[in-house]
């Protein structure tokens, strides 16, 4: 089989009935088919409906929660301790910026540690919130070691994600969302799906060497040796370590932790608390067409600034829908026979 083509609404129905397959709540479904859907409209496939068959595994063995009661369990006028239960990620990580922006309105900040949550998706996601608030946005998140610190071959850290955003006037907002690696696993995993080798410096296999198979791959590569190192370790500091629960130290000395877990930040930051929202947003609609006006180097039409080669990406997928891989399309295929969900007709097999 082929790439196939699926618009996003049809797709979005569909993922939505797998998980209330899955034992979601028809809303909880909803809001983890948007955040997933959200990521393949903008190009992150790595972060999309590729993702399903690996969160069915998940419940299957006890790690992500369908039914989970999550809670405050601290809190304060500007902060949030969370305990997820861990729930599906794109539940919690929602409900938690919600409240982080309403934090933000009355104390000009809201800072939420969820703890105990699990795969989230595309963090940008979630910063584009605040930023759709006409706030800063900020999210983070940790998990058990799968990059390699610099030097090291094997696993001792995260590869953190985080994303920020920030609000424009009469631009898009600016949304920066990057590992600490040099690409994230979802990659590999497309990769897999393609049937593609991978880059070299993306990874290590088993025996700690460098690979291009993508099924070989198991440990990632920080970006940038040991600024990329050092960010994770830092954001394991501001997530799991703050949260009590110390994913890094605890897996390093051997303990078992619980298949998917994690944990998180995420912040909004009142742009009224600091200066005028409108010349906030003038400013960074004038900082963005000064960055375009540079002069670029051969080959290279225009300066990009974070969020826009996205943009781009969605524009042609709203117009042409959304490619999928054949590797996607058959686990789909798989998910679907499973749960006694329907395929669409742009998955049935030809």
């Amino acid at each position: 089989m082929n790439e196939v083509r699926i618009d996003a609404a049809t797709l979005e129905r569909f993922t939505a009935a797998l998980f209330e397959g899955m034992g979601l709540a028809p809303a909880d479904a909803a809001t983890e088919a948007h955040v997933l859907v959200w990521a393949n409209l903008r190009g992150i496939d790595s972060h999309g409906v590729l993702r399903v068959p690996q969160y069915q595994a998940s419940v299957d063995a006890g790690g992500m929660n369908p039914r989970a009661v999550y809670r405050i369990e601290r809190e304060t006028a500007a902060t949030l301790l969370i305990e997820a239960d861990y729930a599906f990620g794109p539940v919690v990580t929602s409900y938690a910026m919600q409240q982080a922006i309403a934090k933000a309105r009355q104390a000009g900040v809201g800072w939420a540690v969820i703890r105990n949550t699990t795969h989230q998706g595309a963090m940008g996601y979630y910063a584009l919130m605040a930023a759709e608030a006409d706030m800063m946005g900020l999210a983070i998140v940790c998990n058990p070691p799968n990059m390699a610190p610099a030097g090291a071959r094997a696993a001792g850290v995260h590869n953190s994600p985080i994303a920020i955003a920030a609000p424009a006037l009469r631009r898009p907002p600016l949304v920066m969302d990057m590992a600490t690696s040099v690409a994230a696993f979802g990659k590999i995993n497309l990769a897999v799906d393609k049937g593609v080798p991978i880059p070299p410096g993306w990874a290590l296999d088993a025996e700690g060497q460098p690979t291009t198979d993508a099924q070989a791959a198991k440990t990632l590569l920080p970006a940038g040796g040991y600024k990329g190192y050092g960010l994770s370790l830092m954001f394991e500091c501001l997530s799991s370590v703050m949260a009590g629960n110390a994913l890094l130290a605890r897996s390093l000395h051997g303990e078992t932790v619980r298949r998917g877990t994690q944990n998180s930040v995420v912040a909004a930051i009142d742009i009224a608390a600091f200066t005028d929202v409108e010349t906030f947003k003038r400013d960074i609609d004038a900082t963005i067409a000064g960055l375009k006006g540079l002069p670029t180097v051969d080959g290279v039409a225009e300066v990009l600034v974070p969020g826009e080669p996205e943009l781009a990406t969605l524009a042609e997928r709203e117009a042409h829908g959304i490619p999928l891989p054949a590797g996607t399309v058959h686990n789909l295929q798989a998910a679907a026979e499973r749960l006694g969900v329907p395929l669409p007709a742009a998955l049935k097999a030809t």
